[in-house]
């Protein structure tokens, strides 16, 4: 199934695919042109629920589950970016879809991140909400944290809604691969600059995130070059959107990231 090509997969509401040695939850949303959406660390498909129906309104959202993460039970290997996204591309293969667009959250915008920059021949359309190109755009605070998390977190998840809504989950042994995977570091600028597909930033305003990061990350992808003409015709292929009253923790809960994101994506198929 190509970008650009109404879906054909059934919609389904909870059901697994096993793909690289995983058995890896999945739903389906809607019908039309497919989005994959990529949830952050911790928390699964769950945080896209303030914004999952409207989204789903005119495309069919497919929402993974990491591996560790949600009903996608662990496997013996380590949380890594590649191999994340690997496991995006092979169930993108398993459901019969050559293309889609992608957005990823958090962690999922690294997994994004590194689907568009090892797998370009099936991102249409790439959207990164809080997420940076390398690990320094992370606050010194937030670093931090990364560096010290470990099966000890787990003990406030296990009191938490996310409990209740994920039982089977291993909860020590998911701090304990997310704290090796954002301890490591990492620098994409290089490939970031050779992405080809149209490209939405998205950043709360008061984001885990560095602005002036926002800004490099933006500069990478051609933007904050030159005016963009009266016509805009001189304006790059990446755009660029800052929420207002968000931080990286509540971005997902706003209704203008559904409108935001909905129009990037209609816009550059000439929908008005």
């Amino acid at each position: 199934m190509a970008g650009g090509k109404a879906s054909t997969v059934k919609e389904t509401t909870g059901t697994h695919a096993n793909v690289n040695g995983l058995s890896m939850y999945y739903e389906i949303h809607g019908a039309g042109t497919p989005l994959i959406v990529l949830h952050g660390g911790v928390a699964g498909i769950v945080m896209f629920g303030p914004i999952l129906p409207a989204l789903s309104r005119t495309r069919q959202v497919i929402a993974p589950e990491f591996q560790a993460h949600g009903r996608t039970a662990d496997i013996d290997r380590p949380l890594r970016f590649d191999t994340l996204a690997d496991d995006i591309v092979a169930l993108m293969k398993h459901l019969g879809i050559d293309k889609a667009d992608i957005l990823g959250n958090s962690l999922g915008g690294a997994v994004a991140l590194r689907i568009a920059i090892k797998h370009p021949e099936v991102v249409d359309r790439l959207v990164i909400v809080s997420h940076p190109f390398k690990r320094t755009g992370w606050y010194p605070e937030v670093r931090a944290a990364f560096d010290h998390m470990g099966p000890a977190d787990a003990e406030g998840m296990k009191r938490s809604p996310l409990a209740t809504l994920y039982p089977s989950l291993d909860w020590e042994g998911l701090f304990s691969k997310l704290g090796d995977l954002l301890r490591q570091d990492y620098n994409w600028a290089k490939e970031v600059e050779a992405i080809k597909a149209p490209t939405l930033l998205v950043f709360a305003d008061a984001d885990a995130i560095s602005t002036a990061h926002i800004m490099e990350f933006y500069g990478l992808l051609g933007g904050g070059k030159n005016d963009a003409g009266v016509d805009g015709s001189k304006r790059p292929n990446a755009h660029l959107a800052i929420v207002p009253g968000c931080t990286h923790y509540s971005i997902l809960t706003s209704p203008l990231i559904a409108d935001v994101v909905g129009r990037f994506l209609d816009e550059r198929r000439g929908v008005r």
